[in-house]
């Protein structure tokens, strides 16, 4: 179905990468999300990240040979999330979804188009916002391992760490405050099928932390999720896991190996720049609060 201002919803994810994929590709640092996520849906299924349907969308330049634009996409129940949009098309893009009747917890995008968007939604359907998340994208530029090293070693995780993964998925996701985005047991069944978690073990075969990262799409890998248990932290863990992973991402021939860091948090932004991750744009997630007008509700 088409919207105004050239905007196309649809459910079909073929038919959405059909229209978008050449784009998504052409920019792969700052489309690193929609590329691991549209290659996630496709590889394990429509449902992975919840039971609703998917719905994506597209907007295209004015005339026939416009070109894409943007996109956003939506799995249910998390929020919506868009590439880089102008005040305009951001807010042809809330009068599309709230003419739907599509309502939705929040929006995900860089920091310009996160604000332009919460802006249009509330004009639109009258629902409040709050930033609940300032990240930073990095890009690893010349890697540097830490040094000294801490004691131990780093290997990759596999079935007889998925309890383990399990539980520290699910610490992990209320540390950084948020709902885990996928059941525990199948994140990591998925992690382990393609050796996508490293694990830093003491030298007594202890797990002390892990570093994880995505499939290799359009050129791209990122490294995430970085974890370590509070009572073992400050001791060059995640730093020495998060090299090694970074290390086999450029080792495997990407071209670009990329990380989100919490703002909130000084420690890991200092970190991963001191092992070589420089800065590319900054992103946020606005929550929606309050009710829409009734006017406005499906």
């Amino acid at each position: 179905m088409d919207g105004p201002g050239n905007w196309h919803l649809t459910h079909d994810l073929d038919a959405f990468l059909d229209r978008a994929g050449e784009f998504l590709a052409s920019r792969p640092a700052l489309h690193t999300v929609p590329l691991t996520v549209v290659d996630s849906l496709r590889r394990r299924g429509p449902h992975v990240y919840g039971e609703e349907d998917p719905v994506f969308g597209v907007l295209d330049g004015p005339g026939s040979g416009g070109g894409v634009r943007g996109v956003f996409f939506r799995t249910p129940p998390h929020g919506i999330y868009l590439t880089s949009l102008t005040e305009e098309e951001a807010d042809a893009l809330a009068a599309t979804l709230a003419a739907a009747g599509h309502r939705f917890p929040g929006v995900s995008a860089d920091r310009d188009t996160a604000a332009a968007f919460a802006r249009a939604w509330q004009r639109r359907t009258g629902s409040e916002s709050r930033v609940t998340v300032r990240q930073r994208l990095y890009r690893l530029a010349e890697l540097t391992p830490p040094e000294p090293a801490p004691a131990g070693r780093a290997r990759v995780a596999s079935a007889v760490d998925r309890d383990l993964l399990v539980r520290w998925y699910g610490e992990f996701s209320a540390q950084v405050g948020a709902h885990p985005v996928q059941d525990g047991g199948a994140w990591a069944d998925s992690r382990i099928a393609y050796g996508g978690i490293t694990l830093w073990e003491t030298p007594d075969g202890a797990p002390v932390a892990m570093a994880g990262a995505t499939p290799e799409v359009a050129g791209q890998i990122r490294v995430a999720p970085v974890y370590t248990p509070a009572e073992l932290r400050g001791r060059g863990y995640a730093g020495a896991a998060t090299a090694e992973v970074s290390r086999a991402a450029r080792a495997s021939g990407a071209a670009e190996v990329l990380l989100f860091t919490d703002l909130s948090n000084p420690t890991s932004n200092g970190l991963y720049q001191r092992i070589g991750y420089r800065p590319v744009a900054d992103f946020a997630v606005h929550e929606f609060t309050g009710h829409p007008r009734a006017a406005d509700r499906p």
